[in-house]
């Protein structure tokens, strides 16, 4: 059996993990990044909590307020959820899961988010329309990520 003193001499030899985590920016592309739609719908069925929104607004640089308005909700709403520990409701979850996945799949097509939060930000081509405005709506979400995958292949958008 080990003495005190041989234990607080193991222990300093030992090489541990640090707690901090690395890419937190990334860690909400990771994991809710849910390409099947059965597993997204499911996933948004439980709720997700409003860290998850939280991260979202925090890795695409969009103010809270701006994200908020984005999936049809009150930042105040959020915000008391988010102090009763309540999730989000099922439509706000899957909302917020299709975000996820355009802008995992928009940073993944344009190397880095800064270019994909620019190409969300001009105007499609021959229109006055850019693409964020349509993100308001689940459908309008699926569009742009149509839209994504199109340039993707080499079509002009």
């Amino acid at each position: 059996m080990a003495t005190n003193r041989e234990q607080r001499d193991s222990n300093k030899n030992r090489v541990e993990e640090p707690i901090a985590s690395y890419g937190a920016v990334t860690s909400v592309f990771n994991r809710f990044a849910i390409k099947d739609d059965y597993k997204l719908l499911k996933k948004a069925r439980e709720g997700l909590k409003t860290d998850v929104f939280y991260s979202l607004a925090d890795a695409i640089k969009m103010p809270e307020k701006a994200l908020a308005s984005v999936i049809n909700l009150s930042p105040r709403t959020i915000s008391n959820y988010r102090d009763q520990e309540k999730g989000l409701d099922p439509i706000y979850s899957e909302h917020l899961l299709k975000l996820i996945n355009l802008y995992s799949f928009g940073k993944e097509i344009f190397g880095n988010l800064d270019e994909f939060t620019l190409w969300m930000n001009r105007p499609f081509w021959n229109s006055s329309d850019k693409p964020i405005d349509f993100i308001s709506t689940s459908g309008g979400v699926d569009l742009i990520y149509e839209e994504i995958e199109k340039l993707a292949q080499g079509y002009p958008v």
